[in-house]
């Protein structure tokens, strides 16, 4: 199970990582709401625990920017918040669940295996931009219907970038998507894989390309 967590109290941040841990929940964590935008940009979670006092803004206001863009991950919001009007406000802006600071850690646990119980609902697997068609669930790329081949980092770097295609895709938002935590990382290895992901897409006329901001990022347009 991969859950993004997103808080900032760090006491509280510890505490849950190393709980959900134990239970054999792999943790990403996100202290703020540009954090955590940029994490469910390029990856996918089982389910979010969202805090609502965040450095910079109401945590509840990234639910409908995730229900927008078509993301159905369950959200359990926590929160000190715990009026019956907050918890209200909570669900109707699309979160899943609401519970109330202090808490203990069982009762969170179960709320997540009820989320978790809940059917998903049935989504599109394939993701479409220019000529070329990712299908996500089997890690395949085609364009025009011709399969495309592409080693493993490089789909990776396809599939970040075509999530936000038309917006910039932070570069360490990239690098969390393509490398492993214990991975040795030279510092040129995105930017080789994704000089050799542009020039094969051009040379497959894909109807993309891809552009670099210095030191900032990259981002992939539709040509057609």
């Amino acid at each position: 199970m991969r859950i993004l967590l997103v808080e900032d109290e760090p006491e509280m941040v510890s505490a849950l990582r190393a709980a959900l841990k134990r239970h054999d929940m792999v943790v990403d964590h996100a202290g703020t709401l540009l954090e955590a935008e940029g994490f469910v940009a390029v990856d996918s979670y089982d389910a979010i625990l969202l805090d609502r006092q965040l450095p910079d803004g109401d945590g509840l206001s990234l639910v409908p920017r995730l229900r927008s863009a078509a993301n159905t991950t369950p959200v359990l919001v926590l929160t000190a918040k715990g009026d019956t009007s907050d918890k209200v406000d909570g669900l109707d802006m699309g979160a899943d669940d609401y519970l109330a600071k202090p808490f203990a850690f069982e009762e969170l646990l179960a709320r997540l295996r009820a989320l978790l119980r809940r059917p998903a609902p049935m989504q599109s697997q394939f993701i479409r931009a220019g000529h070329l068609v990712l299908d996500v669930g089997h890690r395949e790329a085609a364009i025009r219907g011709e399969p495309l081949s592409l080693p493993r980092r490089e789909l990776l770097v396809l599939e970040a970038l075509m999530r936000r295609t038309g917006r910039m895709v932070q570069r360490e938002a990239l690098m969390e998507a393509v490398f492993g935590l214990d991975d040795e990382i030279q510092s040129n290895a995105l930017d080789t894989h994704v000089s050799r992901l542009r020039r094969k897409l051009a040379d497959a006329d894909a109807g993309v390309t891809i552009n670099g901001i210095r030191g900032v990022g990259y981002l992939l347009r539709e040509t057609t």
